[in-house]
């Protein structure tokens, strides 16, 4: 199998560095796609095209093609179009093109992030070929693996959607909407984590869990990767020896509990500042947001660790100190 080398920064246009794009988990798919040797992979929820030009790169020395899925691409998918003319990119939702579409090798999900969208993505893909193709879907951990997301939620049967919020943060820990957290601004949250019919891996478990001829591994990293093969495919031997090093790794795991939760922390004290701010700038107090504007300096945040480690106790100025004297 050849060595994949990914040349671009997978947080390009990633601003909070959320790691939040399926292109931090390039060289576990990438590898995937070698082992079952595929020659026609299909992007679903191209977005952007971060994903979609690893795809390219890796395909032009793989020999395969690529079909871009996305009903509202961004202007960097488009323009990547323009430069690789031999990219399809089909301007529709998943389930309307995915029923159209010729039998692909594999196919990469990362679409609308919720249990029915994801079941009825793999009920067609089943029903195009004489078997399911590779299948490679991403947050399939915290926190949409167990909580439905809906970008248009009037394209989800009533019947199957989740009690929703159109604005909400998410702590990991807390399977309600938290007052702090993760922001996601741009679709609509499921109330609750958990529970029948709800969330992405939900939907994949569902589906192996009824047909014992597939294999399900999943790599508990950057908000997860769910890989689905037959387990009579000729390349399986391979691409389970491939996904075995990191598959439910309990360290990985760890790994990226850890991170979520540590940037949650950081967007909640992030959002929490930035209320203090404006309430202050609101207040006209010039002594106040200088000070609130130091609580938020990561200058600050650095310079209390050194002093700690220097005191071998508290720092000389804490946040906490500022807090105090911004509240009094």
């Amino acid at each position: 199998m050849r060595r994949f080398v990914l040349n671009s920064d997978p947080m390009q246009n990633d601003p909070g560095r959320w790691g939040h794009s399926l292109a931090n988990l390039a060289e576990l798919w990438v590898a995937a796609l070698d082992a079952a040797q595929a020659r026609s992979v299909v992007e679903v929820g191209a977005y952007a095209g971060d994903t979609t030009r690893i795809l390219l790169d890796w395909a032009a020395g793989a020999g395969a093609r690529v079909v871009a899925i996305d009903p509202e691409p961004q202007a960097e998918l488009e323009r990547l179009g323009q430069e690789h003319p031999d990219l399809q990119l089909i301007r529709a939702t998943s389930l309307r093109a995915l029923a159209e579409l010729e039998p692909c090798d594999a196919v990469i999900l990362d679409g609308d992030h919720n249990y029915h969208t994801v079941s009825e993505e793999l009920r067609l893909l089943e029903q195009r070929g004489s078997q399911l193709p590779l299948v490679i879907c991403h947050d399939a951990c915290w926190p949409h693996g167990r909580r439905d997301a809906y970008y248009d939620i009037e394209q989800i049967p009533a019947e199957r959607r989740q009690p929703t919020v159109e604005l909400g943060h998410l702590f990991p820990g807390d399977p309600g909407i938290h007052d702090g957290g993760l922001l996601f601004f741009h679709h609509r949250l499921a109330v609750r984590e958990g529970g029948p019919g709800n969330g992405v891996l939900t939907a994949i478990e569902d589906f192996v869990h009824a047909r014992p001829e597939l294999e399900l591994a999943v790599v508990p990293a950057f908000f997860g990767l769910a890989v689905v093969w037959p387990r009579s495919a000729a390349y399986a031997p391979e691409l389970a020896a491939a996904l075995a090093p990191y598959r439910e790794h309990p360290v990985i795991a760890r790994l990226e509990a850890n991170r979520v939760l540590n940037l949650a922390r950081w967007e909640a004290e992030r959002s929490r500042v930035e209320r203090e701010r404006q309430r202050l700038q609101a207040r006209g107090d010039t002594a106040s947001e200088l000070l609130a504007r130091l609580l938020a300096s990561r200058a600050l945040t650095v310079a209390s660790w050194l002093s700690r480690l220097h005191r071998r106790g508290a720092p000389a100025i804490s946040k906490e100190e500022i807090r105090r004297a911004l509240e009094s």
